[in-house]
């Protein structure tokens, strides 16, 4: 059973339109020197632009380069429709515009290279992570009773600080201060006293007070 088909008045403007606007843009590069095929070929690479840039901002709405290349193809085929509507002198074309119309083809293809080969703005897929779960314990089947979980391995212990050697120079040093201290004041020296003069980390100044016999 053959469907009948239904003329879309959208569909037939949309024919009439890119019908007058392929023949505009024929007839504007043959004007500027493109004869032959070339001329044809002229609103071709027009079109496809158009579509490509159409078909990128479909899918990426705030892309920048898409609404870009758009603007300039569609000012391309404007420009043309606007030029042949007798604006412009077709038997005296300009020469910039024989320029603009020479270096066309070598924009529309970095154009449709750009749209085609551009990322696609979708969001990056999120991969779930495995959520670490307790273990549950294990059960035994002879008895119906769950087993408990074995005990946490303890952190190795922290090796022992290794004992603080004094230099003899330094202890003789050490006990010449604490023999003057004592001399002048008649009573043995402290051990904190003896590291604020000699200036020590802690832990050689308690060596050399315990050497010392300091309190």
């Amino acid at each position: 059973m053959s469907r009948s088909i239904r003329p879309d008045a959208v569909l037939v403007q949309a024919v009439i339109a890119g019908a007058l606007s392929f023949a505009h843009l024929h007839d504007l590069a043959s004007a500027a020197g493109q004869s032959g095929w070339k001329a044809w070929a002229y609103p071709i690479s027009v079109d496809l632009l158009l579509v490509a840039a159409w078909r990128r901002l479909r899918t990426a709405r705030k892309d920048r380069s898409a609404w870009t290349w758009f603007v300039i193809a569609l000012f391309a085929s404007l420009g043309a429709n606007i030029a042949t509507a007798g604006l412009l002198d077709l038997d005296h074309v300009p020469a910039w515009l024989c320029i603009l119309v020479a270096g066309w083809p070598a924009l529309a293809f970095l154009g449709g290279t750009l749209l085609v080969h551009a990322p696609t703005d979708t969001p990056a897929a999120v991969s779930a992570q495995p959520v670490d779960e307790p273990a549950a314990p294990e059960v035994d089947v002879r008895r119906d009773e769950p087993v408990p979980p074995a005990a946490p391995e303890l952190p190795a212990a922290a090796p022992a600080t290794p004992a603080v050697t004094v230099p003899v120079a330094l202890l003789d040093h050490a006990r010449k201060i604490a023999e003057s201290h004592r001399a002048a004041t008649g009573s043995p020296m402290a051990a904190d006293a003896l590291s604020a003069r000699l200036g020590l980390p802690g832990p050689m100044t308690a060596a050399i007070a315990a050497q010392l016999q300091l309190t």
